[in-house]
């Protein structure tokens, strides 16, 4: 069920720091330069390394998925992989389109007197490009992409939520956590910080509230308006 403002004013009420992913409720990388087109360069440029494609590689169209598969099989091949991948995230984000209210979350929070960090399995250089072309880098209070060469560091992990709160010397009481995936959820949950769910495609509310989600939106307008 979608929250309520006044459920996710309740949720926003003690928050000074918010943790926002950044494929979904900012941008959608990969809606410019297509996912499976990510991935089928990625095999290419091992091809053209003289390095054979791992089992299932062929099959794969997320290249975030592609890099842990590489870096299970070929662990020597990992950090050259996740370089080429943050090379072709930052040409994706050039045409990224960019999500209705997630210019509005970040400038809402700002207002509220709110830290923003975003928190992202994509690289780090890949979300700062998008951020600085976008004029929204000054919204923000810090970026914590994957760690290069270590896809182990991805959500569920709560490595990074973790980062980003140390660094923000907030504790998870006083921070929220907004993703789009059930992965966002375990993340938050290991991290001890509780997830506003981004449901946005059909079917995506259940799945996030069975995470364990504590509010649900399908618009990060609303979410915008709550935080002002």
């Amino acid at each position: 069920m979608i929250a309520t403002p006044e459920q996710l004013a309740d949720v926003l009420r003690p928050v000074k720091h918010v943790l926002l992913d950044f494929d979904g409720p900012v941008c959608s990388v990969f809606a410019g330069l297509p996912a499976p087109e990510v991935a089928r360069r990625l095999r290419e440029g091992l091809l053209a390394a003289g390095e054979q494609a791992p089992a299932g590689a062929e099959e794969e169209t997320d290249p975030l998925a592609l890099l842990r598969l590489v870096a299970d099989a070929r662990p020597d091949l990992t950090e050259s992989t996740d370089a080429a991948l943050a090379v072709l995230e930052t040409e994706a984000v050039r045409v990224a389109c960019p999500t209705p209210g997630g210019e509005s979350v970040l400038l809402a929070a700002a207002r509220s007197g709110r830290l923003v960090s975003v928190v992202s399995n994509n690289a780090g250089a890949a979300i700062e490009a998008y951020l600085a072309e976008h004029g929204l880098s000054g919204y923000v209070a810090g970026v914590f992409g994957r760690f290069p060469g270590d896809p182990s560091s991805m959500k569920p992990s709560p490595r990074l939520l973790l980062e980003a709160m140390e660094a923000a010397g907030a504790g998870p009481e006083h921070c929220v956590f907004i993703g789009d995936a059930a992965r966002d959820v375990e993340a938050g949950e290991a991290a001890g910080v509780s997830t506003i769910g981004y449901a946005n495609k059909p079917g995506k509310a259940a799945k996030l509230t069975t995470a364990g989600a504590v509010a649900i939106v399908d618009s990060m307008k609303l979410l915008a308006s709550a935080l002002i």
